[in-house]
């Protein structure tokens, strides 16, 4: 199957979730986050979620963040050349969300990328050797090609992973994914 095979399969299996299902997974996703060893760093990126594409709930992993006294840093994509800038979340950062349903900041003290500890990414697909599918535009490819070597990647997925996707070896691999049900190491 070829990556846009996947992607309409898991786009499907998304849509067939109910809005509380989800709710359901994503707290679930959050209580298996708190068993990784993953607590004692300083920067953490995490995506806001798209509700209508029906994404994993962030909320939860926000609270634990916040719970944490850890510095939160979210994006904003730039369309017109694929690449996202990065703003660390504070009481002052104004979110809007933008024509695709991305809540984004509108202000606040940028961050590099190289700053970053922990990236948690979107996706829509995953497999048992790290290699990710998303949505196909690169944004996250480009960004964590930028990010310092050893920052942890750690994937957020409604599904278990796949035996063998499709990548080439421009695509970016997982450090860890969560699932509701289980933690993958790679």
């Amino acid at each position: 199957m070829t990556k846009a095979e996947y992607r309409k399969i898991y786009k499907e299996k998304r849509n067939n979730l109910s809005l509380s299902e989800i709710d359901e997974l994503s707290l679930s996703i959050a209580n298996q986050l708190l068993k990784l060893p993953i607590w004692d760093y300083e920067f953490y990126h995490i995506f806001l979620s798209i509700e209508h594409l029906k994404e994993v709930n962030t909320d939860y992993i926000l609270n634990i963040l916040n719970g944490k006294d850890k510095h939160i840093v979210i994006s904003k994509s730039d369309f017109q050349d694929s690449t996202m800038r990065h703003y660390l979340l504070t009481d002052r950062t104004r979110l809007i969300v933008n024509k695709w349903g991305i809540p984004e900041p509108q202000n606040g003290i940028e961050i590099t990328p190289t700053q970053l500890d922990v990236i948690f990414i979107p996706l829509l697909a995953f497999d048992q050797i790290g290699s990710r599918i998303g949505y196909g535009k690169g944004f996250y490819d480009r960004f964590l090609n930028r990010c310092r070597p050893g920052a942890l990647k750690i994937g957020l997925s409604l599904f278990e992973a796949e035996k063998n996707l499709p990548h080439n070896n421009k695509d970016i691999t997982l450090t860890h994914c969560i699932t509701p049900n289980k933690t993958y190491n790679f």
